[in-house]
């Protein structure tokens, strides 16, 4: 028998550890030695970072450690730092040690580039995001303030943001918080969106969700405007170009997202916002044995806007990109040629007192079907249910098989 082919995936979140679990499923540990490297030792189930901030979930009910189930998979886990990435020499370098390969799967994820507009914080600034565990943590203190001492809510996304769900999420669950707290009346909440339209969220919209959106948001009364461009954060108001500033004394924008450090920095791996180029079958346009899956691959807009908005990456369609990527891989390694697909979208969208079900197939428009838009208390269950049967399922080192998406 020949040597075992040696693969390395770089994060353990939904990108990294799908794609671990559906390599051993192809690979035996005779054939394959698969390292996964993350500087996390837990796996977050990153939709519930909003139910932390409302104070319903806490970072421990929606994670577990990574050790235990990749070691069920016979998967080395090594809870590092990357630093970088020679794609010539096929070695990744960490904070630890050195991993040769003979195939790397980057699935790192994103560096919020909080920068982007000053004053957002949450640790150098008055704003307030919840794109990490530390932050959304921070964000469930800044919460807890405001029902002590309520003022104006802003809550909106950054120009080139591409992770729009929280923010109506955020609007309609700190809503429904407050009325439930009495407080309501005295927290005037605005939504500042860059989208040229509600529902928008970076793919063009999805059949009636725009004006579910509109109605939902009209009948709670919190404001909203789109095509705004943020500028700065203060800590009385958000100022937008061309606006007014809008008074807030708790704001929650959502920034636009980068490549991380080590992706960005490395020789030929990225583009110049450190997101990796790949084909349908994610690899590497030009560095051989390279595949990359989830929000590190860089993919286009749906079209242009009037402020930007970027392509979304949902954890639906992570999972189906490192699917994709590590088919491809095991078929690569067996001589043959591995199958790809258009990725659709299936999520659920909290809104305090109920929720959304949108399906899109393909995400990009135009699509092959009319968008699935659907409302009722029945999303909300069906969303806390999928949260704690994902959670149960992958800690156990099992993929859940879902049609369902968030």
């Amino acid at each position: 028998m020949g040597a075992r082919v040696r693969i390395v995936i770089l994060g353990g979140s939904f990108g990294g550890l799908t794609t671990a679990y559906e390599l051993r499923r192809h690979l035996s540990p005779e054939r394959a030695e698969i390292t996964l490297v993350a500087k996390d030792e837990r796996f977050s189930f990153v939709p519930s970072l909003p139910w932390v901030a409302m104070g319903r979930r806490s970072l421990e009910q929606i994670s577990f450690p990574l050790a235990a189930p990749l070691s069920r998979k016979h998967v080395v886990f090594a809870q590092e730092t990357v630093t970088g990435i020679d794609t010539d020499a096929k070695v990744v370098t960490t904070t630890r040690a050195e991993h040769p390969y003979d195939f790397l799967v980057v699935a790192t994820g994103h560096r919020s580039a909080n920068e982007a507009v000053p004053g957002l914080g949450p640790f150098d600034g008055p704003g307030h995001s919840p794109m990490s565990a530390p932050e959304t943590t921070e964000l469930a203190g800044a919460i807890t303030s405001l029902l002590a001492d309520p003022g104006p809510v802003v809550v909106g996304a950054a120009p080139g943001a591409s992770c729009i769900g929280p923010v109506y999420e955020l609007a309609f669950e700190l809503d429904h918080l407050l009325r439930r707290r009495s407080h309501r009346h005295q927290v005037p909440i605005t939504v500042l969106t860059p989208e040229p339209f509600l529902g928008h969220m970076g793919m063009g919209g999805a059949g009636t969700i725009r004006h579910l959106l509109e109605g939902a948001l009209e009948e709670r009364d919190i404001t909203y405007r789109t095509s705004v461009a943020i500028t700065r954060i203060t800590d009385e108001a958000v100022e937008a170009e061309g606006l007014r500033p809008t008074p807030s004394v708790c704001s929650i924008v959502i920034p636009p997202l980068a490549g991380v450090e080590a992706v960005a920095t490395s020789p030929g791996l990225s583009n110049p916002k450190g997101f990796v180029p790949v084909d349908d079958h994610y690899r590497h346009q030009a560095a051989d044995g390279v595949y990359a899956v989830g929000v590190a691959v860089a993919l286009p807009p749906a079209g242009e806007t009037p402020v930007p908005v970027n392509f979304p990456k949902t954890g639906h369609m992570t999972e189906q990109m490192a699917d994709i990527a590590a088919r491809d891989l095991a078929a690569r390694i067996d001589g043959r040629e591995g199958e790809t697909a258009e990725l659709s979208a299936r999520c659920v969208l909290d809104m305090g007192d109920r929720g959304a079900y949108m399906a899109v197939d393909p995400v990009r428009p135009p699509r092959n079907r009319i968008p699935t838009v659907s409302e009722g208390r029945r999303w909300l269950y069906a969303k806390q249910a999928f949260e704690r049967a994902y959670l149960a399922t992958a800690r156990r080192g099992r993929r859940m098989p879902t049609t369902l998406g968030w």
